[in-house]
């Protein structure tokens, strides 16, 4: 009787672990892959806001997006079966870059990008407007550098021994100053807490003209502000709670829509995605053919694509037998003289 007891005991012991051990491989374990699937198509109204802007907007421009995760057992076995799935390796994405590192990067290029887009709407709208730096954004960190342990990347750089620093040449002068070894201290914004530390300079060489120069060793890049000169013509973004510069066009197209009189939307779920620079030119992005069934969910009638992508988002529009119209686009222009030459619905 004890030994049928010991023995139920044991089996049951061994039944929890095989159960648990099941768990973690199947759930819990992590993989080197990615997966990528249609992510969300959503309006970019209540991204940002013009004081003084109009309103008017009976349609909506809508901003698309993919959605990545890293990927388990589980996961993995059910995408296979996903038409809409993209399974790929973690190290594709991220290059040599730490996840940190990649995570800072999709932040400085969707400030980046709503910078450009305020640019190109302003410079459509015929607002005066002047760029102003604002501070410096950490992007990485050398490995294996106990000196360089001290900052993160995605801290804000916003001072050097008590001077600020706001932008690349502000640094440079002031560490011109300096020499290699000399210790000086930094102010950082890390997660909204203000950091102090006392950071060992070290050896920089140019790789154009090979002088060498005292530095931080970090990689930085220049966050900066597009100002109206009319404060009521002034642009607000919110947060936009996504990364990377694909949303440009989108944002350009709601812009200028609260900068000019009438609605550009006409009445149309607008949707789309697109790089754009400070001259309005639309460059390509990645994973169109998700961004495709992303907009065909939430019921969009116009599909904005740039034009090296149209291709692809033609092939995902057939096979999903979507009624989007897919319009490609080169310029800013192209896409508001769609949009300006079409009936508004009534």
């Amino acid at each position: 009787m004890q030994r049928t007891k010991k023995r139920e005991s044991a089996r049951l012991i061994l039944y929890i672990f095989a159960v648990a051990l099941l768990v973690y491989v199947t759930v819990y374990m992590p993989t080197p892959y990615i997966i990528y699937q249609p992510g969300s198509a959503d309006e970019v109204k209540p991204m940002l806001s013009v004081q003084k802007g109009d309103p008017e907007e009976k349609g909506a421009f809508m901003m698309t997006t993919v959605s990545a995760s890293y990927a388990n057992l589980v996961m993995l076995v059910v995408s296979a079966f996903n038409p809409n799935a993209e399974i790929d390796k973690k190290q594709a994405r991220l290059g040599d870059r730490s996840e940190d590192e990649y995570a800072a990067e999709q932040v400085y290029l969707m400030s980046d990008s709503q910078s450009s887009a305020m640019e190109a709407a302003y410079h459509e709208a015929h607002v005066p407007y002047s760029i102003e730096p604002q501070y410096l954004f950490i992007f990485s960190t050398p490995e294996g550098d106990e000196a360089r342990k001290n900052f993160k990347p995605g801290d804000r750089l916003s001072e050097v021994d008590g001077k600020p620093v706001t932008d690349n040449k502000s640094l440079t002068d002031l560490l011109q100053t300096k020499k290699v070894g000399d210790q000086v201290t930094v102010k950082l914004i890390r997660s909204g807490k203000t950091l102090e530390e006392n950071v060992k300079l070290i050896e920089l060489k140019d790789k154009d003209t090979n002088k060498t120069r005292p530095g931080l060793g970090v990689t930085i890049a220049t966050m900066q502000k597009v100002v109206s000169r009319d404060p009521g013509l002034q642009v607000n973004f919110e947060n936009t709670r996504v990364g990377g510069p694909s949303a440009g066009l989108m944002f350009t197209m709601e812009i200028y829509n609260q900068l000019t009189k009438g609605d550009l939307s006409k009445g149309y779920q607008v949707a789309g995605t697109g790089t754009i620079d400070k001259d309005g030119n639309v460059g390509p992005i990645g994973g169109v053919q998700h961004k495709i069934v992303a907009a065909d969910r939430k019921h969009a009638e116009i599909f904005f694509v740039p034009k090296d992508n149209y291709a692809e988002a033609k092939a995902k529009a057939d096979k999903i037998k979507t009624g989007m119209k897919l319009v490609p686009v080169e310029k800013l222009e192209d896409a508001i003289g769609y949009m300006e030459k079409l009936q508004a619905k009534s």
